[in-house]
């Protein structure tokens, strides 16, 4: 195997038709370059001319070392980190591709180095980081929840919903709140706004920038990976909203769901459910399949979307470990988010 350093051209070139977060797209990338600090570096691995394996990293360089983030931080992006495209469907191939290129691209960036840091949030699809934990690296699990909408149809989906899930949505249809999908250049700032405000109101700081939101949705919308969803009363007051994102895989909520009532009944709730039906019945990508509902890290918000009976999907987050980097984190301030 070789690894080299690719252009955006490239990386979406050798992207495969699934297994990858929204966010490794190029039209992601693109925009990620553009706001973030730092370099944005695109790993591949190769086998001959066939690419096996790919690595998006953003680089800051400090006084007090080197940075290797993928995703960087504060941006609103959940995971990043590897794909694997191993051509072998056997074990031991695929387990080699992944040992191989991590030991690679680790060597390439240097990352043992006492003055480089690491961080890194792995996609679903990405299921075995153990060539991070033999190359020294800390690796602990975390959780999302992903509810499988194929081979299924709207009726069994409310169905499998808990009780109170399904009196929420049924009451919140039963009054006259209009829920709509609209453009991201008509709805995208009104879910920003939203969020900012719930933000505020808590004393905390929104860091996400409105013209970093407004042109990474506008990227995405290009290519049918974005769609904004507003619940609106009767007479066209804004109650709440949700951005998606979709990958080939999986539709992602991603921004919004700000909690709103109208006639006393919960809005939200109704929100999501128009998302799902869409994605059944009116994909933006046929090959969409999942709602990844996020937010099962969070005790307070898994009581809430474990009444949707998704499935709870591991992920990893690897991390340069040991007393001197929790030092060096402390320097970086690195992983405020």
């Amino acid at each position: 195997m070789r690894v080299e350093q690719l252009d955006l051209a490239a990386w979406g070139d050798a992207l495969p038709s699934s297994g990858f977060e929204v966010f490794h797209t190029p039209a992601a990338l693109d925009v990620l370059d553009e706001y973030t600090s730092g370099q944005l570096r695109l790993y591949g691995g190769f086998k001959g001319e066939q690419p096996i394996a790919l690595l998006p990293v953003v680089l800051r360089r400090q006084s007090v070392g080197t940075a290797v983030l993928s995703p960087p931080p504060a941006m609103g992006v959940p995971r990043l980190g590897p794909v694997l495209m191993s051509p072998s469907p056997k074990r031991r191939k695929r387990e080699r591709v992944n040992r191989e290129f991590t030991e690679l691209v680790l060597e390439e960036l240097a990352v043992d180095s006492s003055l480089s840091l690491l961080r890194m949030v792995c996609g679903t699809a990405y299921d075995d980081p153990r060539p991070y934990v033999w190359q020294d690296l800390d690796v602990d699990p975390f959780f999302t929840y992903a509810l499988s909408l194929s081979e299924t149809s709207p009726d069994a989906l409310l169905s499998s919903f808990s009780k109170s899930l399904r009196r929420e949505i049924r009451d919140a249809r039963e009054t006259d709140v209009v829920v709509e999908r609209v453009s991201p250049e008509e709805g995208a700032r009104v879910v920003y706004d939203d969020a900012k405000s719930r933000y505020e109101e808590q004393g905390e700081q929104y860091r996400l920038q409105w013209p970093y939101v407004r042109d990474l949705t506008a990227s995405l919308a290009e290519e049918d990976r974005c769609r904004v969803y507003l619940a609106r009363t009767p007479d066209g007051e804004h109650l709440s909203g949700i951005t998606v994102l979709y990958s080939n895989d999986v539709a992602y909520f991603w921004q919004g769901g700000t909690r709103a009532t109208y006639d006393g009944t919960s809005v939200n709730s109704l929100v999501h459910w128009r998302i799902i039906e869409d994605i059944v019945d009116d994909p933006p990508i046929d090959s969409v399949h999942a709602y990844d509902l996020m937010g099962a890290n969070t005790e307070r918000l898994c009581r809430y979307k474990a009444k949707f009976g998704a499935e709870l999907v591991p992920y990893y987050v690897v991390e340069s470990g040991g007393r001197g980097m929790d030092v060096a984190k402390r320097a970086y301030s690195l992983l405020n988010h």
